[in-house]
Order: C-alpha cells, then structure tokens, then sequence
C-alpha cells in the first residue's frame, strides 16, 4: 500500500524566518543601559582661538597645547589694552610665567603640577546632557562644580567651557596637531636672574586662578 507523501514544511519554515528576520535587533549594551557619552579627550597637540568673556570683560586668546612637549602656552590679548598681549607659558615641571613684554614684567609660580592631561576632563565628569550653545549641538558636562564643558555632538571638538567663576571662553577655532615653534616657548630673559632664578616668585602655593587661563584646580 502506497504511504501518503509527508506535507510540505517549506512554507512554514519560510514563516519563521521571516518573522525572525524582522525582529529587531537587540540593542548594544552600553545602549541598552543608557551609557551616557563621555568627553573626548584633547588632542597631542592643537592651536585653538578663543574669544573670552569675564564679566563683561572682553578678551582674545592664542592656547597652544603641546602635550608631548609637557608646555601650555596662552597669548592673551585685552580689550584696547595698550601692553598687550600678556603670556601664561606652562610647564609640566609644575613652573608657570605669566609675563609682559610690553612692560617687562615677569612672575613665575610653582604650583607643584604639571599642565593639563589631554582626558583631563573624564575623570569624575558628570553628564549634564545636550544643550544648544550659540547653535551647535553640544553635549555638557561638568567637573567639581569647578567647570561646565561643551562639546559639539557631531565634531567631538571644544564649542566653549565655563568656569565657576563666570569666565566663559568661546572656541572659534581648533587647528589638530599644530606646534609653535620651540622659541616660541622661552621665557624672557627678566624672568630671571643672573643666578638663573626667577625675579618674581609667586609663593608654592598660592592661588594664581585669574592668572591661568585654564585653572589647575580642575585635575
């Protein structure tokens, strides 16, 4: 006696795999735990322009930050200020000179740190979420009160940070591995002594937060 044939299953299987296919796909980890997005770090080396505002105090500003070289250097240059610019060279040494050439005047400090790290910001950042600034969509962040840092979601470079203070720096431009050049980087010749000291001291440490563009108490 003749068995009857098995019935066709392909049409079911196909079923299956279609409704598999149209699952949607499980979402990464960090994206199902809802990650917030940490700050990217600083590249080596980058020349930024700035436009600084301090209470209504108007500003312009060169930073060089050249982490391989351990230097940090801000070229600041005030409103209709007559010496302009005024200096504030860094070093990893934990030395600093803010001077004047206009003026030859020259204080150094000894802060017992070095510059900023370029993931300076990530530890201990805390995640504001997205706010505009000045048309850029930007995540925030904040530091130990002590700073608010704005970075644009699609660049990943600088729009702006603010201090606790109120002084607010503006990011106009941000050239990536651009260096000054090393003579660039010399304190003057009065910032010294015959004996190759410093001719003004700021005392090891004190406060020099308004002389520092970016202040170390943010480390």
């Amino acid at each position: 006696m003749a068995m009857a044939p098995a019935p066709l299953l392909l049409p079911a299987v196909s079923s299956l795999l279609l409704f598999l296919c149209l699952l949607p796909l499980a979402p990464p980890a960090s994206a199902a735990a809802g990650a917030d997005p940490t700050p990217t770090p600083w590249p080596p080396q980058f020349h930024a322009k700035l436009i600084m505002d301090y209470h209504g105090n108007l500003s312009l500003a060169d930073l060089w930050y050249d982490w391989p070289g351990g230097r940090n250097l801000h070229v600041i240059r005030y409103q209709l200020a007559a010496d302009e610019p005024y200096f504030d060279n860094e070093w990893n040494n934990g030395t600093s000179f803010f001077y004047t050439p206009a003026r030859r005047t020259c204080r150094s400090a000894a802060v017992g740190v070095g510059i900023l790290r370029p993931d300076w910001l990530l530890p201990g950042a805390v995640y504001l979420g997205r706010r505009d600034a000045g048309g850029f969509d930007c995540h925030v962040w904040t530091k130990a009160d002590f700073i608010t840092y704005y970075e644009d979601v699609n660049t990943k470079r600088p729009v702006k940070w603010v201090f606790y203070t109120g002084r607010t720096s503006y990011v106009m431009s941000f050239e990536v591995g651009a260096v000054l050049e090393d003579a660039a980087w010399q304190a003057p010749e009065y910032c010294f002594t015959k004996d190759g000291e410093t001719s003004a001291k700021i005392r090891e440490g004190h406060s020099h937060d308004e002389d520092s563009f970016i202040p170390r108490g943010v480390l």
